[in-house]
């Protein structure tokens, strides 16, 4: 567990979790998942002893959920939330070349590649407790921009430390938002490459298993970014119920917190149509296959359509001089042969320069 203490323009890390809350500022306690199983209750007695309140059992075992969709709750002296990243486990940002080079085996375990643990957040009025899955980058992410804040060497991004326990909740959250641009690119390049494949008029789509993994995953992410959109309008919306102060200052941090959940569930919105047009896109790319391979199913049918129509006049002919009668003409001449034969070939030939000025055979227009 890693705890710090934010003050103004002072971030500083504790060694261990204080006796008493400072005097000015507020505590991040960030601990990962096994950590907070095995110290939530030593997490609770600080708590009380800082006169915060405990958190409620539900809610604890909500921290420990590692299934828990993205969800908001709240009590009379903390809130609650549940929010379920969107990442790319480490090592998944080389399964494809470029965007434009890939392959189906590659698609599958990019599928296979997104993560979406929840990252529990209890948030305090001068207290913000996170819990984190293991492998999670978030909070040593953060440990390390805050303390470049500190030394001035953060030139990009906000220029000063969070005021609150909410704000930087609000900042963890966006932020997780943001890193799904790595796992954008990654499911646009998969997509791509099982819409090429679908669309490929050289080689037999049959990797079906592959697709349908395929859209069970976007609409993974759908409910995921749903439940996430929820979750912050929840959170908006218990955000403008609070009691109103006459304070200048605090009605200002308010009001930066209303527009930091504005922007957050902006965000989160832009994921989500993301995914629904990768899901269009699937679609859109699944019925092109189906409408290609009917009209290469046409083509087939159309030419071999008028091969039997050419070869339906050249058959009359032989079935007529088969007949076993000895008046028929030009069987007991030396050039019948020859002249039955020209017939059938001159009715072959206006008959494929019939259809071809029709269009029945060839590709061209």
């Amino acid at each position: 567990m890693r705890v710090f203490h934010i003050h103004g323009d002072h971030f500083t890390e504790l060694g261990r979790l204080p006796a008493d809350l400072p005097e000015s500022g507020f505590l991040w306690l960030g601990c990962g998942r096994r950590e907070f199983e095995l110290q939530h209750l030593e997490v609770q007695l600080s708590l009380q002893r800082w006169g915060c309140g405990p958190l409620v059992d539900l809610h604890v075992a909500d921290l420990l959920n590692n299934h828990l969709p993205s969800h908001f709750d709240y009590t009379s002296w903390y809130d609650l939330l549940v929010f379920r990243r969107l990442a790319a486990v480490p090592g998944s940002e080389d399964l494809f070349v470029d965007d434009e080079h890939g392959t189906l085996a590659g698609a599958q375990k990019a599928f296979r590649a997104i993560d979406t643990s929840p990252v529990g957040f209890a948030v305090f009025d001068r207290v913000l407790l996170t819990v984190h899955p293991t492998d999670c980058a978030v909070r040593d992410y953060f440990a390390g921009k805050l303390g470049e804040l500190t030394e001035g060497r953060d030139l990009r991004g906000s220029s000063r430390l969070p005021s609150s326990s909410a704000e930087l909740m609000l900042r963890m959250v966006n932020h997780m938002v943001d890193s799904y641009l790595a796992l954008r690119r990654l499911m646009t390049r998969q997509m791509s490459t099982i819409q090429r494949a679908l669309t490929d008029s050289r080689h037999e789509f049959n990797q079906w298993p592959l697709l349908l993994e395929s859209r069970e995953a976007l609409h993974l992410l759908e409910e995921t970014c749903e439940d996430q959109r929820s979750a912050i309008q929840e959170w908006i919306d218990v955000l403008e119920d609070w009691p109103a102060t006459s304070d200048p200052d605090a009605r200002r941090e308010r009001e930066l917190l209303r527009v930091r959940s504005r922007d957050v569930l902006e965000h989160i919105e832009r994921v989500l149509s993301h995914v629904r047009r990768m899901g269009a896109s699937s679609e859109a790319a699944v019925q092109m296959h189906f409408s290609a391979l009917g009209h290469r199913t046409n083509n087939i049918m159309r030419t071999l359509t008028v091969l039997t129509a050419i070869f339906l006049p050249l058959n009359l002919i032989t079935g007529i001089f088969g007949m076993n009668f000895d008046s028929l003409p030009l069987i007991h001449q030396a050039t019948g042969f020859w002249i039955a034969f020209g017939v059938m070939a001159l009715v072959a030939i206006l008959l494929g320069g019939f259809f071809w000025r029709k269009r029945y055979l060839g590709t061209q227009r």
